[in-house]
């Protein structure tokens, strides 16, 4: 079975997710993770990235985040760019990490934009991890070191918690660690 989780922007969702991977028999995609990841070994991905965004885009070998951020987070056209030529490949990754792991009770597939990228089609069941605005700002300046427009003009190329929480399973408020492993085990148990 394959769980979505998702949640916006400095909802917690990573966290959610280690929790999650503490009970038995469950494995974590974090898509973010592997998407950067293939964005710098993927030699299919760095050709497209250099033709469309310039060789800028990777510096001594690694992929340039501040330069392709300051382009994407500001160009509606330019982020889907981005995404087209990145979420195939992260999809393929994703079916291959599957098979490798079809023993387990469930995969659990981080992904903070399950729905607008459609991966949420591939999913059995959907969580998703919320938290208010000012919260999540507050939490992502703090983890990027960024500034709080840089943040909100992130938030905006994301869909809103209700249009998430509405096509979700399971809705986790991420407020207090203490409720919030309350609220796994009864999904875990769910699930399994």
């Amino acid at each position: 079975m394959l769980v979505g989780l998702t949640g916006g922007i400095g909802s917690g969702k990573t966290t959610i997710a280690k929790l999650l991977s503490e009970f038995n028999n469950v494995i974590v995609y974090f898509a973010d993770e592997e998407a950067k990841n293939l964005m710098n070994t993927s030699n299919e991905i760095k050709e497209k990235l250099i033709h469309e965004f310039s060789e800028e885009v990777y510096k001594d070998g690694k992929l340039n985040r501040p330069y392709l951020a300051g382009i994407v987070f500001k160009d509606k056209q330019k982020l889907n760019i981005l995404n087209s030529i990145v979420h195939p490949v992260v999809k393929q990754h994703l079916q291959d990490f599957i098979k490798e792991h079809s023993d387990k009770s469930y995969i659990l597939y981080e992904n903070a934009i399950l729905f607008e990228n459609g991966s949420s089609l591939l999913c059995d069941k959907i969580i998703t991890v919320t938290a208010p605005e000012k919260i999540r700002i507050s939490r992502v300046m703090k983890r990027d070191n960024a500034g709080e427009e840089e943040v909100k003009n992130r938030i905006k190329n994301q869909w809103p918690n209700e249009k998430k929480t509405i096509q979700s399973h399971y809705i986790i408020n991420n407020l207090n660690l203490e409720t919030v492993k309350d609220q796994l085990v009864k999904i875990h148990n769910k699930l399994t």
